[in-house]
């Protein structure tokens, strides 16, 4: 099967497109032939191995690999039609039409992967294009569980910082739908994109800082790990709530004193990637609820390219690469 392969860490350029032994699947595993993928901001990361946040460098290096990688194919999130299944396999059938997450078993970046049934994997609505359901399972599931750790109420107002990319621009989407006041905070070319999905105000960090400004929300949902962990709290209202989604080592120790000398919560607990939240997001995606925001669709072939929009932060939402032979822009 062709794939997209790196052996060693580097820039875009250690990616190439090669062949790899098809996989079959075990007794409790679908083989799944992909159609999408979503490019993300840890694809590249991994392709590096260089993270902003340096806390689980050695572990996530002893499991991926110390020299080169020992997965050799990226790509964690996916759409794909099921064409085999294992004798024990009940949830699908050659056919199923598919979305998901590989969990850290990856490989979305070839033509084929083998997943156990049990895994964060949904039937992939009709309304949606294989593009669009690849572009949601890091976004959405990573979205839906931090808005409702946030418990939003009607009428309550929140702040995402680094609204722009996979995960704020479903977080943006939810928040509206439980009712709240929107504000995101991202370049100013991202301005247009966020307010036609939903944001009520929104803030360019080149230009203001929202931490020194006066105004004060019920939630901050803060994505960039550089953030100014003062700055963020003293911008809470009384019983304000502040969600870390990229935490450094010093927002989790100082996470568990603030609780203790003030009314303010602070949560940093990272998604689980649960199964029913994918299949309520199905239902969402169905229903029109929330849209994957999408910048680039790139062919396989093109992979390096795709790995340098991300890399740029000036992508306008979600990168996908197409797997499929009819490739089309969208």
């Amino acid at each position: 099967m062709r794939a997209v392969i790196y052996t060693r860490y580097g820039g875009p350029e250690v990616l190439s497109l090669g062949e790899m032994a098809q996989p079959e699947p075990g007794d409790n595993e679908v083989l799944i032939e992909t159609r999408a993928a979503e490019v993300t901001k840890a694809d590249t990361e991994l392709r590096r191995f260089k993270f902003p946040v340096k806390w689980f460098w050695l572990p996530l290096r002893l499991a991926m690999g110390m020299r080169k990688p020992r997965r050799p194919i990226l790509g964690g999130y996916f759409s794909g039609v099921v064409t085999a299944v294992g004798k024990d396999v009940s949830r699908f059938k050659p056919g199923d039409e598919i979305f998901g997450t590989t969990n850290l078993r990856f490989g979305a970046y070839g033509e084929y992967l083998c997943l156990p049934e049990n895994f964060t994997l949904e039937k992939k609505p009709h309304n949606v294009s294989f593009e669009q359901a690849a572009a949601v399972p890091l976004g959405a599931l990573n979205a839906i569980h931090f808005m409702r750790k946030a418990q939003l109420q009607p009428g309550e107002s929140i702040l995402i910082n680094g609204a722009g990319g996979s995960i704020g621009t479903f977080a943006v989407q939810i928040a509206k739908r439980m009712g709240a006041e929107v504000t995101v905070v991202d370049h100013g070319i991202k301005g247009d994109m966020l307010r036609d999905i939903g944001a009520d105000h929104f803030i360019d960090y080149t230009h203001e800082d929202f931490t020194r400004g006066d105004q004060t929300y019920d939630v901050i949902f803060d994505m960039v790990a550089k953030s100014s962990y003062s700055g963020c709290v003293s911008r809470l209202k009384p019983k304000g709530r502040y969600l870390l989604g990229n935490p450094r080592v010093s927002d989790m120790l100082r996470s568990l004193l603030t609780p203790r000398f003030s009314d303010k919560q602070v949560y940093f607990e990272f998604a689980g990637e649960k199964q029913q939240e994918l299949h309520e997001l199905g239902q969402m995606l169905e229903a029109g609820d929330i849209t994957p925001v999408i910048d680039r669709v790139y062919p396989l072939e093109q992979i390096a390219e795709a790995h340098r929009r991300v890399e740029t932060e000036e992508r306008l939402g979600i990168v996908v690469v197409s797997l499929a032979s009819n490739y089309s822009d969208s």
